[in-house]
């Protein structure tokens, strides 16, 4: 379900959108669809990854392919350099006006071309601090009204959203119920959805989630209950591989809507479950040191998070909610609450771009941050 924002003249001025996770084909998405429409020439730059790719064509969104993602850290970093130079042809053949992007390429170029870069972060400093060293280059920095406490310098604009709700948002996102029939699963019926991650990314050293034997245990806890889906970032374990799920990318949303709980050790895709009112449990080394994981439980109280040495308590939460009648209905009361505080980002970040710059002054005026442009 889409909501048609208020109407903007028609401009030649092009957007140049940066994906480098397949979060961020989700993020975009609706961006780069009303940007569009609005009369912008949008190009998409997108790391050569394959759920990456799978969900840009899924979504019929043109790309240029200009980097492959790397596990080895030294790698990381000779990649991006080769992403950056390639995207500086880009910007350079097209005249790029403005770039916007959870990237780390984007806000440097902001030092040798005209493009004005609106750099997306919702991690702690103290996670990323690689990261946000590097877009402090960017000409606006926007973060989660939950990050404001952190001294992002004074080109930071805090919004009162979550990066999930560019796509979550009920003016964006509208639950398909043939998902369910596609699985043999009766709408009302119990299922859950459990996600495993890797952990290779650049901040992810030493970090730690399930092991096989917690993974075998909380499904043996589960199965009585209903059905389970497994879904993992890479090779899944022959031990759990009957659990697979069997599902497009582009559809996991729905089925996650519809889950009754959702188990694992990720990160995105807990936060996901957990705005769409579904219940959602993750452990691992980052339980409790991230700042909107903690907003979305403490403030909203629609997740759990555990670090490694507290499974047992994990396990005994778990028991818990299997057991608790009308589970969904009180998620989805506290989800109302929690949209009621929160803003759909990609309206955000519609208006903030096509009313640059005057709408950045408006939004760091503006107590609320919300930009509200007369037409």
């Amino acid at each position: 379900m889409f909501v048609r924002i208020s109407k903007i003249k028609p401009s030649m001025k092009t957007i140049l959108v940066d994906i480098n996770h397949p979060a961020h084909v989700h993020l975009f998405k609706y961006f780069i669809q009303e940007m569009k429409a609005q009369g912008y020439r949008v190009i998409v730059t997108a790391k050569e990854v394959k759920v990456i790719i799978r969900l840009l064509e899924a979504y019929k969104i043109e790309y240029i392919k200009v980097g492959q993602k790397k596990d080895s850290l030294a790698l990381k970093y000779i990649y991006e350099f080769f992403h950056l130079l390639k995207v500086l042809g880009i910007v350079w053949k097209y005249r790029v006006d403005y770039g916007i992007g959870i990237s780390m390429v984007l806000p440097i170029l902001t030092k040798i071309t005209r493009m004005k870069v609106i750099a997306l972060d919702d991690d702690d400093l103290t996670v990323t601090p690689t990261f946000a060293k590097a877009i402090s280059f960017a000409s606006t920095i926007l973060n989660p009204s939950a990050l404001s406490f952190e001294d992002r310098g004074p080109n930071r604009i805090c919004h009162p959203s979550f990066h999930e709700l560019a796509y979550l948002h009920p003016n964006r996102f509208e639950p398909q119920v043939s998902v369910l029939k596609e699985l043999g699963i009766e709408p009302g019926e119990t299922f859950f959805i459990m996600r495993f991650n890797v952990f290779k990314a650049h901040h992810d050293a030493g970090v730690r989630g399930l092991d096989i034997a917690q993974k075998l245990r909380i499904i043996k806890l589960l199965k009585p209950f209903g059905k389970i889906f497994i879904t993992t970032e890479r090779d899944i374990e022959p031990e759990i591989k009957e659990y697979q799920l069997p599902v497009a990318p582009e559809k996991i949303h729905s089925l996650m809507y519809f889950a009754t709980l959702f188990v694992g050790d990720s990160q995105t895709m807990i936060s996901e479950a957990a705005l769409l009112g579904t219940p959602a449990i993750k452990l691992n080394s980052f339980a409790g040191r991230l700042s909107i994981p903690n907003e979305i439980e403490e403030k909203y109280a629609l997740c759990y998070s555990f670090l490694p040495n507290q499974f047992e308590e994990m396990i005994a939460l778990i028991d818990r909610l299997v057991h608790q009648k009308k589970l969904k209905e009180d998620w989805a009361l506290r989800r109302q609450k929690m949209l009621m505080d929160k803003v759909d980002l990609t309206d955000f970040l519609v208006r903030l771009v096509a009313h640059y710059p005057e709408s950045i002054r408006m939004a760091k005026e503006n107590p609320d941050h919300r930009i509200s442009v007369a037409q």
